[in-house]
């Protein structure tokens, strides 16, 4: 059966919830938290979730957080190529939810930031996996090097989908275009695409992105609720708009990563481009309906949803 490969990090996520981010010098106190595994731990889980098998081939290390972390990787039903590092821990990142459902971020680098070209080497390739490549790795330079050099080994048959993170617009230049030049699917939200192409509208970054991976490859641009732009599903080269689900947003930390997961997962199983960027939509709406990171819903879930889309000829509000 078919796999994804996710060469990303796992970290833990220190989630606060709060009214308004303060200003320098500032304090505020929030009205929940939550410590859990997060990072790419929250992509491989809406692909599980979903149906997908996957492999985890990051590093993670000992201590408080990497606790944390090696008990989510063990008991989320992934396949762990590494033995973890000893004597060092993991990063962990501060998320802030505010009232706009908007979430800041503030990431600590830890034992996940070591992988080796060596580590990627551990990793049993099949001719049919998708290899699943986040720019939060590609942030830490020794894991940069590893995977820009063991993609290009990759065989031509393997699909490899990148979704370069926030941190576009930080990454080495050179190994953002050796993984581009690989990128059978790129999956960026608006903001990235405009960071990476300097083009504001997500229709034409959409058509631009697609002139910079791999011939025959497609691109995704997320655009939150408005849903997302897709080229590179027809031979026209044409931009498509997906409309997104309505829904009653409370927390939109992780749908980014329940899109990535699920499209993935779909792609894998040869759903046709249009009809896995709408699942992953969905999904993505699900997923920012509960608080969390990682809320991404199961495949009964999705179906049902989306079968009540269809329902309503997909024009009325979905209200949950």
């Amino acid at each position: 059966m078919a796999r994804l490969i996710y060469t990303g990090n796992v970290i833990v996520d220190l989630v606060l919830t709060i009214g308004d981010i303060p200003s320098p010098g500032g304090d505020t106190l929030a009205t929940s938290s939550l410590i859990t595994a997060g990072g790419g731990y929250n992509t491989m889980t809406a692909a599980v979730r979903d149906g997908t098998p996957v492999v985890f081939t990051g590093q993670y290390g000992t201590g408080m957080f990497g606790d944390v972390v090696r008990k989510a990787l063990y008991e989320g039903g992934l396949e762990i190529v590494q033995d973890g590092i000893p004597d060092m821990d993991n990063g962990y990142c501060m998320a802030l939810v505010d009232n706009s459902t908007e979430r800041t971020f503030i990431t600590h680098l830890g034992a996940e930031g070591e992988l080796t070209r060596a580590d990627m080497d551990k990793v049993e390739v099949r001719p049919d996996d998708l290899i699943y490549i986040s720019g939060y790795s590609l942030a830490h330079p020794k894991n940069a090097q590893a995977l820009a050099s063991w993609v290009t080994d990759l065989p031509s048959s393997c699909r490899v989908l990148f979704d370069p993170s926030p941190l576009i617009a930080e990454l080495d230049p050179a190994i953002f275009h050796t993984i581009m030049a690989r990128t059978d699917v790129f999956s960026a939200n608006a903001r990235e695409s405009y960071l990476g192409s300097g083009l504001s509208d997500p229709q034409h970054a959409a058509a631009w992105f697609r002139g910079q991976i791999r011939s025959g490859g497609m691109v995704v641009v997320r655009d939150g609720a408005a849903g997302c732009w897709l080229t590179g599903h027809t031979e026209t080269g044409d931009v498509e708009h997906v409309p997104g689900f309505a829904v009653e947003a409370v927390d939109s930390n992780g749908a980014g990563d329940a899109h990535g997961g699920v499209l993935a997962g779909a792609l894998l199983r040869t759903v046709h481009p249009l009809e896995a960027v709408r699942r992953a939509n969905a999904a993505a709406a699900l997923a920012v309906t509960k608080f969390g990171p990682a809320t991404a819903p199961d495949t009964a879930q999705i179906d049902v949803f989306m079968a009540a889309a269809l329902a309503a000829d997909a024009v009325q509000p979905i209200r949950l």
